[in-house]
């Protein structure tokens, strides 16, 4: 009975093995490919040369003139002020420099009639010089209310916001009725027709070896346009609160399809060294860390291989290291692997 039983054990432990078929996985072969890597942010389109204006003197708001998007002459007047007070101190000076003006007629009348009279010896010396003195006066008061008047028509034209040259409106930023102070922003031009496209970049990004300074633009509301752009200024300056840094893309003259304010994604590819890339599929793990299943050819059993990823993109992940070329690597099916595990390669598989 001892052969039989002993016969009875080995095929009850052999038979699983005996009986295993090969499972059909499907296997690519690991291979160095050119490294490209696409690196996308979303900006805005904006002036090349901004202007923001706002009076000189405080005040309410009596009406603005433009909208955003017009396109304004030089000395044409965009926004205008409450003006009462102006107005009347205009007729104050006004009505100022007119007595001015006939009490100085007067005196130079009167100094006129004095040097006659003296001449005949009709008048004193006293009398004369006091005609001069008085037209002296006159003189000084005539002077006061010249300046007088025109800084009451200054004061007046302050209550006019003009457009300093021609230009295009790209933002109003105070509307009528409201009560502002000198020097406050009240409207944004763009002066000329030069765009340019602003991007916050994260600071990391300057630590990576940035290809030329060509940047394909996208507006995000016509993905199949694409216009070739080139870095002009970077920001010294990082922004606390953000981390990022100002980036500022020049857009050729005449693009089509671009104006104030619009939304784009800016592009750089950047060529990397040469790694293996495998299909997310391809992805398992071990205790310590990521791991592919390997094909041994020749006994076409599986082992589980660490290795480190250099980074995760969609459909695909990029081997750092732990992963010589020439290896078989399964993608799909690994679910279903253990180590020694026997397969075969799927029809198709590389």
């Amino acid at each position: 009975m001892r052969p039989l039983h002993a016969a009875l054990a080995f095929l009850l432990l052999a038979g699983p093995a005996l009986s295993e078929t090969p499972l059909t996985v499907e296997v690519v072969t690991a291979r160095l490919a050119p490294d490209t890597r696409e690196l996308s942010l979303t900006g805005e389109v904006v002036a090349r040369d901004p202007l923001s204006i706002s009076f000189p003197v405080g005040g309410r708001i009596a009406s603005v003139l433009v909208e955003a998007g017009d396109v304004v002459a030089a000395g044409a007047p965009l926004a205008r002020m409450e003006s009462v007070q102006q107005e009347q101190a205009l007729r104050a000076a006004q009505a100022g420099l007119a007595t001015a003006q006939a009490d100085h007629a007067q005196a130079v009348e009167d100094l006129e009639r004095q040097n006659a009279l003296l001449e005949r010896g009709a008048t004193t010396r006293i009398s004369r010089d006091s005609a001069e003195d008085a037209l002296r006066i006159a003189e000084g008061v005539l002077a006061q209310a010249q300046a007088e008047l025109d800084r009451a028509e200054k004061a007046l034209e302050d209550t006019v916001l003009a457009a300093p040259s021609a230009a295009t409106v790209t933002e109003r930023t105070a509307e009528a009725g409201q009560v502002v102070g000198a020097a406050q922003p009240v409207m944004a031009l763009a002066l000329g027709q030069g765009l340019d496209a602003m991007f916050d970049m994260p600071e990391a990004y300057l630590t990576l070896d940035l290809p030329s300074p060509g940047v394909r633009l996208t507006p995000i509301d016509a993905p199949g346009l694409v216009i070739e752009g080139k870095v002009r200024e970077i920001s010294p300056l990082v922004d606390p609160a953000t981390g990022t840094v100002a980036v500022t893309v020049e857009i050729p003259e005449g693009a089509p399809g671009l104006t104030y304010g619009d939304a784009v994604r800016g592009t750089i590819t950047r060529a990397e060294t040469p790694h293996v890339m495998l299909p997310y599929t391809a992805m398992s793990a071990r205790a310590d860390g990521p791991a592919v299943w390997v094909v041994d050819p020749g006994s076409m059993t599986v082992s589980l291989h660490p290795i480190t990823v250099a980074r995760y993109e969609t459909g695909r992940i990029v081997v750092q290291d732990g992963l010589p070329e020439g290896t078989l690597v399964v993608t799909r099916g690994a679910h279903l692997l253990y180590p020694g595990r026997v397969v075969r390669k799927a029809e198709g598989s590389e």
